[in-house]
C-alpha cells in the first residue's frame, strides 16, 4: 500500500488510556475511513434486522434518507483492552452499518449487518457477521497537482462466497470538521448485547445530495453485493453522501 498523505501532528494519533465506571475497554484504534451513505431497498434491509428493530432514518441534515452505510476502514493502529498492540496491530476492512431504533424502548444506535476483513482473527468477530476477505487490494495517496491537493483511494475486498465491496474515488479535500460522541453498536442476533464506541473524528463531507456542499468528488465508482448481501445492492440503491474521515480515534467498551 502506498501512503503519501499529509502528516497529522503526532499527538493526534496517540491513543490515550481510557477509564469509565462500570465499562470494560476491549479495544482502541486510530483509523482512516471513507464512508458512503445509501438508501437501499427497505424490505431487503428489514429482513437483515432483528425483530422489533427498524432503520432510524434521518428526515433532515446530511444523513437524510440514509438507511445503510458502507464504511471502508484502514486501522493504522489497534490496541487491545490492556493497551498493548493487538495481533496484528493493523487491519483493513469494510462493513455495512444500519442506523437503528427499537420500537418498544426507543433505544437508538447502529447494527453492523455484514463485513469483510483481512484479519482472520476477527472472523466472525464479536458481532458474528464478519467474513474473511480472500482478495484485498487497497491504495491511498495524496499529492499536489496544478496548485491543488488531490487525494485518491482505491479499495477492493472480496470473499470466496461472492460478497464484495469496491470503491474508487478521487477528490479535493477541504477544511475538516471535528466531531465526537458515543454510539451503541447492538449485536444483530442478540440486541440485548452491545458495544459502546467512543469516537473523536475529523470529517470532510465531499458530496451530499441534501446539503449540496461544493462537489469535490472528481472520480467515483463503486461495486457492492453478492452472496448474503446481494438484495441490498440490486441496482435500485442510491448514494446520498460521500464522507472522508482522514483521522478517527476510537475506544470500544462493553457495559
Amino acid at each position: 500500500m502506498k501512503h503519501k498523505f499529509l502528516a497529522f501532528p503526532l499527538a493526534a494519533l496517540c491513543l490515550a488510556p481510557f477509564a469509565a465506571d462500570a465499562e470494560t475497554v476491549v479495544a482502541q484504534t486510530a483509523e482512516h475511513r471513507y464512508q458512503l451513505d445509501f438508501h437501499v431497498n427497505d424490505a431487503a434491509l428489514a429482513r437483515l434486522l432483528p425483530q422489533g428493530w427498524a432503520p432510524d432514518v434521518a428526515t433532515q441534515g446530511p444523513a437524510r434518507d440514509c438507511n445503510l452505510r458502507l464504511i471502508f476502514v484502514e486501522r493504522v493502529a489497534v490496541l487491545g483492552g490492556d493497551g498493548k498492540p493487538a495481533a496484528p496491530p493493523t487491519q483493513r476492512l469494510a462493513y455495512l452499518a444500519v442506523p437503528v431504533k427499537q420500537a418498544a424502548t426507543g433505544s437508538t444506535g447502529q447494527i453492523i449487518i455484514h463485513g469483510l476483513t483481512d484479519t482472520a482473527a476477527d472472523v466472525p468477530g464479536w458481532f458474528g457477521v464478519y467474513q474473511q476477505a480472500t482478495k484485498v487490494k487497497t491504495s491511498r495517496s495524496q499529492m499536489s497537482r496544478d496548485g491543488k491537493v488531490v487525494g485518491q483511494e482505491d479499495w477492493v475486498l472480496a470473499a470466496s462466497t461472492g460478497e464484495h465491496f469496491e470503491l474508487h474515488v478521487t477528490y479535493e479535500p477541504a477544511v475538516f470538521l471535528m466531531r465526537g460522541g458515543d454510539t451503541k453498536f447492538f449485536h444483530p442476533a442478540d440486541p440485548a448485547k452491545y458495544q459502546i464506541v467512543k469516537a473523536n473524528q475529523v470529517l470532510d463531507i465531499q458530496r451530499n445530495t441534501t446539503t449540496n456542499p461544493a462537489d469535490r468528488v472528481k472520480r467515483f465508482s463503486y461495486r457492492a453485493g453478492g452472496g448474503r448481501i446481494a438484495a441490498l445492492f440490486d441496482g435500485s440503491e442510491k448514494v446520498l453522501s460521500w464522507d472522508l474521515f482522514p483521522l478517527v480515534s476510537t475506544t470500544v467498551t462493553l457495559p
